[in-house]
């Protein structure tokens, strides 16, 4: 048995879960959030119960430090020479890295050299790594792209029509994320149609504060919604998805606003936000749209069209689909969110099973036995697809 810890740091946060594998077995996980203040948040959850506490936290090191010494001080474990692997979750691996890798200095340049591709994600990934080797500098570490399950797409999938020699010069072509998420789900979804996953037809939706969908045809994906950076696709939180490019240069003008600052409010202030004018979060949006909001419901409704455009795209692309499945935030925990798309893709066969669809984050048929393609409810597990990758790599 092996102790391997999962982590998944943001600019100002910290992810963890601590696995016993090969068995897969939980021992604790938690979140260190607004890292570098004073009033940082760090929760931790210990045989089912959550611990909170708000406290100064002002660097990622300072967060390690603070998860490693709660693991002795509460018991967990006895010595942190029983943490066998650490396994990292890392956005952007760029052409480069097909799948996993035990991390090195030439592995750590390379993801310091893709950060133009994820400036928001592969910085914070670098911190967390730096801050992990600094308190445990004789443990094996793994670099988990996002990416990596998206490197089977064909030419034609991740090109863009644009001159080649942005595609050669500077690597300007779809990368996708979320990936291990989408690897996850479409591997569970396999095994409740009881059939390998080489032999499905998939499409995954990860539906959270960003999002992204996944055609994966014989256990590999053929296409993905985000483009070069996670702002491309469908709209989510606070990204606009895909827009007419000329947008960008017709605002600037207007506005008077640099480029960046252009792709900053696409980023940021979009999405459910720019559209709504009330929130990121649908639960904000779905209450306004009980209240009568619109606004509300045309930022829901923008996005559930093109949920569906992708989908039936993908459907064609594919010859078929035997499942679709809802993951992430929105995914688990919205029935009004599955009932929507289902119901914009009753073409395809789907007929929305009211009752079953009432259920959260539990892993659920959600479309009537006779639909001819199933929509499934299944929880996403990235940290357990980083635990597995880390052991099998320190393990080689």
């Amino acid at each position: 048995m092996k102790k391997i810890m999962a982590v998944n740091a943001g600019s100002s946060s910290l992810k963890f879960q601590l696995l016993e594998m090969p068995e897969e077995v939980v021992i604790t996980e938690g979140i260190v959030e607004r890292i570098g203040s004073d009033d940082g948040i760090y929760t931790i959850k210990i045989s089912g119960v959550k611990e909170r506490r708000v406290l100064p936290v002002k660097n990622h090191s300072i967060a390690v430090d603070l998860v490693l010494n709660d693991l002795i001080q509460k018991g967990i474990i006895h010595d942190l020479k029983e943490i066998t692997g650490i396994g990292h979750r890392v956005v952007q691996g760029g052409v480069t890295y097909h799948q996993s890798v035990l991390i090195d200095d030439e592995v750590i340049a390379e993801i310091t050299r893709l950060c133009d591709l994820a400036p928001l994600h592969n910085p914070a990934n670098l911190i967390g790594i730096d801050a992990f080797s600094k308190i445990l500098p004789d443990v094996k570490q793994v670099a988990v792209f996002d990416t990596a399950f998206h490197q089977t797409m064909a030419p034609e999938a991740y090109m863009y029509a644009i001159p080649y020699e942005w595609y050669e010069k500077y690597g300007i072509r779809k990368y996708g994320a979320h990936g291990t998420s989408h690897q996850y789900v479409a591997q569970e979804a396999a095994k409740l149609l009881g059939k390998p996953l080489e032999e499905c037809k998939i499409i995954t939706i990860h539906l959270g504060n960003g999002a992204s969908l996944a055609a994966v045809k014989n256990g590999k994906c053929i296409d993905t919604s985000m483009g070069l950076t996670p702002l491309g696709g469908i709209p989510m939180g606070t990204r606009s998805g895909d827009i007419d490019p000329a947008v960008i240069e017709y605002i600037s003008k207007k506005e008077n606003l640099s480029i960046t600052q252009v792709i900053n409010i696409l980023n940021k202030k979009s999405g459910y936000l720019g559209v709504s004018g009330v929130s990121n979060d649908s639960r904000d949006l779905e209450q306004g749209m009980d209240e009568g909001n619109e606004r509300c419901k045309l930022a829901i409704d923008i996005q559930y069209k093109r949920i569906a455009d992708f989908v039936g795209s993908y459907y064609v692309y594919m010859g078929g689909v035997d499942a679709i499945v809802f993951t992430a935030g929105i995914g688990e925990n919205s029935d009004r969110c599955r009932a929507e798309v289902v119901g914009r893709l009753a073409a395809l066969g789907m007929t929305l099973d009211e009752k079953a669809n009432h259920v959260r984050s539990k892993t659920t048929l959600v479309t009537t036995p006779d639909s001819k393609v199933k929509a499934y409810l299944i929880p996403t597990n990235e940290e357990l697809v980083i635990a597995r990758d880390t052991l099998r790599l320190i393990e080689a």
